[in-house]
């Protein structure tokens, strides 16, 4: 079996990453299934050098699409254009794709085109809200997949509901916490830590880059100053999307406790998270890992399109209103926080999963 992994953007590397250690452990055991990984070049990424793929254990890709920059529409175009071609210069039996992003959906697309068989890892997760391009993403990549992998009872049911056949689901887990899990004794501490003294459960971790929150002058800077005059005077650690660093620089919010930093590598970012008071992020993947780690975790957003995050991990949802973060850290301070319990089959065996379903995928009728 030949299978083609999609990635487009840096985490959608977390995400493969397991599956290529499991399809390698497939291979020394004499099963017959190979790979290409291919590089969509959605997201260009001046951390993804040959560190960044060492530190993953993976090979660099085996070719880069270079589709990035322009619209949303000129993007896919460009991703449909440059994947199509790749598929009909290395034929293939199977196109996995992963999560959410752009490159999923063209990725999708262009295989079915061809009469490619899809498999779609992380699917049947959704927000409902679509004004966010990844809940476009997501409903157009599975409506055309064929299978479907799974991090949760509730994707399953999502999938259900939209017709998909319960055969073609796979209930597997989540291949980001494969990651962390085995990364996690690898974690490093940053810079940051000694030059601002840092210590353990002291500070609060935060991100942001949706454009609910940042795309307005006015709300992000209410965002900020009311995150700054609730903190306790804990030192705020703020790695800043470029997106938000646009921003910012028009706003000009400062305060003694805020620090805005570059943005971290993988295993310096999750070392300060794991060592954080908490994290308030409107990120959907922060989420899980701070659920996996038992870190509080605040997200500014109306919505979530991992709601296991919020009734089994330590996630709490506090919508776009600066007037829901000071309770809720009042309550993070008097120790109220919900501790989490463990997440089913976020156990670091999700991609082994995956590889014995893709052995097998001949039995099925789709």
């Amino acid at each position: 079996m030949k299978i083609t992994i999609i990635a487009g953007a840096r985490p959608n590397f977390m995400k493969i990453a397991p599956i290529i250690h499991a399809i390698k452990q497939a291979q020394d055991q004499g099963k017959d299934i190979q790979y290409r990984l291919v590089h969509t070049g959605q997201h260009y990424d001046k951390k993804m050098s040959g560190d960044f793929f060492e530190q993953l254990e993976i090979p660099e890709p085996d070719t880069n699409l270079h589709a990035g920059g322009g619209t949303q529409a000129e993007q896919t175009a460009a991703i449909m254009i440059g994947f199509e071609k790749e598929l009909m210069e290395s034929p293939t039996d199977l196109v996995l794709v992963v999560g959410d992003v752009t490159s999923t959906m063209a990725c999708a697309i262009t295989a079915q085109k061809l009469g490619i068989k899809v498999a779609h890892v992380e699917a049947g997760i959704r927000s409902n809200d679509w004004s966010m391009p990844e809940e476009i993403n997501r409903l157009v990549t599975d409506s055309i997949t064929n299978y479907f992998f799974t991090t949760s009872e509730i994707a399953n049911e999502n999938l259900k509901t939209g017709g998909v056949k319960q055969e073609n689901i796979f209930f597997v887990g989540n291949t980001m916490i494969d990651t962390l899990l085995k990364q996690m004794p690898r974690f490093m501490k940053p810079l940051v830590w000694d030059e601002l003294d840092l210590k353990a459960n002291e500070y609060i971790v935060m991100t942001l880059h949706r454009p609910a929150n940042v795309d307005q002058e006015i709300k992000l800077k209410e965002l900020i100053e009311t995150l700054i005059l609730s903190a306790n005077g804990f030192p705020l650690i703020f790695p800043v999307h470029p997106r938000t660093a646009k921003m910012l620089e028009v706003i000009g919010v400062s305060a003694s406790n805020l620090y805005m930093i570059e943005p971290l590598s993988y295993l310096e970012f999750n070392y300060l998270v794991r060592n954080a008071k908490a994290v308030i992020t409107d990120s959907g993947g922060i989420t899980e890992e701070t659920s996996v780690m038992k870190v509080p975790c605040m997200t500014l957003r109306n919505n979530t399109e991992r709601p296991e995050t919020i009734t089994l991990g330590t996630n709490e949802l506090l919508g776009t209103n600066p007037s829901a973060i000071p309770p809720a850290l009042k309550k993070l301070f008097a120790g109220e926080w919900k501790k989490g319990s463990d997440i089913p089959l976020w156990d670091g065996k999700t991609a082994e999963r995956i590889v014995d379903h893709l052995l097998n995928l001949d039995i099925i009728d789709v």
